[in-house]
């Protein structure tokens, strides 16, 4: 079988995408290996109608929604390789099993670069985050901690005086410039230079000298590169943004390959859940497009 669209990661994005091709009764697969970014995360904030729900059921309800479609195939597993172009494209899978599309959507997601802290890692999604407007309101405009991982580390130290009290850890990770300073004070940012030797209990940060701070939550701007190989494997452009790496897409979410579409975190900042399910929404439709005027799907 040759499928119209074979989705390549199948969290909110993909899922999306492939609702708007199943309404058009093309026939589409999904190839998951079941990795949420927001898997550590219990619940989901500012995507309206699920505002506060638990994230993996959103992500469950919206699969169960997708296979009411009798053109949904969906498989369980990685895609480890794409070679063909656009009309026969061929997707195998970790479990050697090939599979023909006429068109690719990539809606792997990110992964998140931090900081290698002693505790930060264990506590990801659940007390330490990178989105206030996810995860702000819930800290009930306590103390919070930004751990400073580069220069937009100060902004984002800024933009959360919105939702409590800051303190901005540089950790030795970035140098504020006067003028740079002269902001974050005026917001009133407490800014903190020892070095960070471990994050633990909830949001407690020691640090080097031996000085413990608590926190009601910590933020960090983690620098993010595409989750999957793949894409860059295939030829798409990768491309650096504001928060890492993405594969570059044009107005219509095709990459530098043609047939080859993106969407979601890994095609856009910033992110979120509702921006992702947008995202995908809008990729889906274009690429419906692209099957039935095959002469716009040019490469970007």
């Amino acid at each position: 079988m040759i499928y119209d669209v074979i989705v390549i990661g199948g969290s909110y994005a993909g899922m999306a995408a492939s609702l708007q091709l199943l309404r058009a009764r093309r026939s589409v697969l999904v190839i998951d290996a079941g990795q949420r970014r927001n898997r550590f995360a219990g619940a989901s904030h500012g995507f309206l109608g699920q505002d506060g729900t638990d994230a993996a059921a959103i992500a469950l309800q919206a699969r169960q929604q997708l296979e009411v479609y009798p053109t949904l195939t969906w498989i369980d597993s990685e895609a480890v390789s794409l070679t063909g172009a656009r009309d026969r494209f061929v997707v195998a899978t970790l479990n050697g099993q090939k599979h023909q599309g006429r068109r690719i959507l990539f809606a792997t997601g990110v992964a998140d670069g931090l900081p290698e802290i002693p505790g930060l890692a264990d506590r990801w999604g659940r007390s330490i985050f990178h989105c206030p407007y996810c995860h702000g309101y819930e800290l009930d405009q306590g103390h919070i901690g930004v751990i400073g991982t580069g220069p937009s580390s100060a902004h984002q130290a800024e933009i959360l005086t919105e939702w409590g009290t800051i303190t901005l850890l540089t950790n030795d990770a970035l140098t504020l410039d006067p003028t740079t300073r002269q902001a974050l004070e005026r917001r009133g940012v407490t800014i903190e230079g020892a070095p960070i030797a471990e994050v633990s209990g909830a949001a407690d940060v020691r640090l080097t000298d031996g000085r413990v701070l608590s926190f009601a939550g910590l933020f960090i701007a983690s620098h993010v590169t595409p989750a999957s190989a793949l894409p860059a494997q295939a030829g798409c452009r990768i491309v650096e943004g504001p928060m890492g790496e993405m594969i570059g897409v044009n107005a219509e979410k095709q990459t530098s390959v043609p047939g080859i579409y993106a969407c979601g975190d890994v095609a856009m900042m910033p992110h979120s859940v509702s921006l992702a399910v947008g995202d995908g929404a809008m990729t889906g439709t274009q690429l419906h497009r692209s099957l039935v005027w095959p002469g716009d799907d040019d490469a970007a």
